[in-house]
């Protein structure tokens, strides 16, 4: 079959993040325009990713489970992703504290602490997210979008799907039939993502000038060079040294979730074109793909880990508190167990900070200091959270023999 001309997603998504930036700085002294005017696309394009979320989760999640066939190959499959999740995420808070040291984060960075006024939204205990996670009332989690308690229960349910064998398969019939239907939907959504990248990027470099900028421009440059340090010696070592695949390929491929991710913010948002990447770009069995991604979309923060590290150390030493090595240690056990309940939608990562900073006896009301330029921080750790996602299905599935390497070695198809 001859394929059709014209430029792949991949350059659609960055010609459209390249121009939404230049029109982002033109606009820089009337950044009202780009909010009035230009804002609406992205918006529309965020509803419209939004509108198919919780059915492809909870479908793909359903039948990821249900379609493996072995209750003893969901319990391995789930152990492999949750080791290599919780080890990347730690990996990651080390490379953000090591960065924030030798770097020395806050140096040339000086505000009076009484000018620091911020209520932060308090972070529920680790051992409240644990009980939370089991839905009492699985359909008003499915309403509000309760990210996690979905996740429980799709698994509950896929399990029971599993283990009902035949007298299940009509139900699994029907969630298969919707996680198809999303995905087509999903399809024709992602046509319209350089616009929608468009719309969302340009108001914030409208309203986030260098003007802004500049004081914080050091912890934000820290941040983006530990996200794709993470990126390319824990990510690109796994895909190298476990996997055994060539990398390049990989990041290649990757490159359109990473963009989607980047510009929405929202590793729930991308799950739609990570699961088509995984699948059709990647070689990754449906399965497997179903059951690691969304997964992933929620208890991933590789990047957001990255965040927290150079952000508490960088709050702490506007304070005048010299973090200790222990002190540190206790930022890099709370940022992995936090990471759990966090969900993969804009701004989640700030209730993290919160519940980083509380933990180790920095002021809460030092997030004021970020808060501004979180949208900035935002991009750049959900994109990682999403890689992360996508490099654990290729492992995974790669470990577990249901890879297709002829896919992943192919030529990489326009849409």
């Amino acid at each position: 079959m001859k394929e059709k001309k014209g430029l792949s997603l991949p350059i659609q998504i960055l010609i459209g993040l390249l121009a939404g930036i230049v029109v982002g700085i033109l606009l820089q002294s009337k950044p009202e325009i780009a909010s009035t005017y230009i804002k609406p696309l992205g918006t529309l394009f965020l509803n419209l990713i939004k509108l198919v979320i919780v059915p492809l989760v909870f479908a793909s999640l359903v039948v990821g489970v249900a379609d493996l066939k072995d209750a003893k190959e969901i319990g391995k499959i789930g152990m492999k992703t949750f080791v290599y999740f919780f080890l990347t995420t730690a990996f990651a808070i080390v490379i953000g504290l090591i960065l924030a040291n030798l770097l020395d984060v806050s140096s040339g960075f000086t505000l009076p602490a009484d000018q620091l006024q911020f209520e932060a939204k308090e972070a529920p205990s680790f051992i409240e997210t644990l009980i939370n996670i089991v839905p009492s009332n699985p359909l008003k989690s499915l309403v509000e979008g309760q990210m996690l308690q979905i996740i429980v229960f799709a698994l509950i349910l896929g399990g029971g799907l599993l283990y009902a064998g035949e007298k299940g398969t009509a139900v699994f019939n029907f969630f298969d039939g919707l996680q198809e239907a999303m995905i087509y939907i999903t399809n024709g959504i992602m046509k319209l993502a350089p616009f929608g990248v468009f719309g969302l990027i340009v108001p914030v470099v409208a309203a986030n000038g260098p003007q802004v900028l500049l004081p914080l421009i050091k912890v934000v440059g820290i941040v983006y060079l530990g996200c794709f340090l993470h990126a390319f010696l824990v990510y690109g070592s796994s895909i190298a040294l476990v996997a055994k695949l060539p990398v390049g390929i990989f990041f290649k491929k990757a490159f359109a979730p990473w963009a989607v991710a980047f510009t929405t913010s929202s590793s729930a948002g991308t799950l739609p074109i990570s699961l088509d990447t995984c699948e059709n770009e990647l070689g990754v069995a449906k399965p497997i793909a179903s059951f690691v991604l969304p997964l992933g979309a929620t208890i991933n923060m590789d990047g957001t880990a990255i965040y927290q590290g150079v952000c508490a150390l960088f709050i702490a030493k506007v304070y005048g508190l010299d973090m200790s090595l222990g002190q540190q240690m206790t930022i890099v056990l709370t940022t992995v167990l936090a990471s759990v309940g966090t969900a993969g939608v804009p701004g989640a990562g700030m209730i993290m900070l919160a519940m980083v900073l509380q933990g180790v006896g920095i002021p809460v009301e030092g997030i004021a200091l970020v808060a501004g330029i979180d949208r900035i921080f935002d991009m750049i750790r959900t994109s990682i959270n999403v890689l992360g996602d996508i490099s654990c299905s290729v492992i995974v599935a790669k470990s577990e023999g249901k890879f297709n390497e002829e896919v992943y070695r192919r030529k990489q198809l326009s849409k």
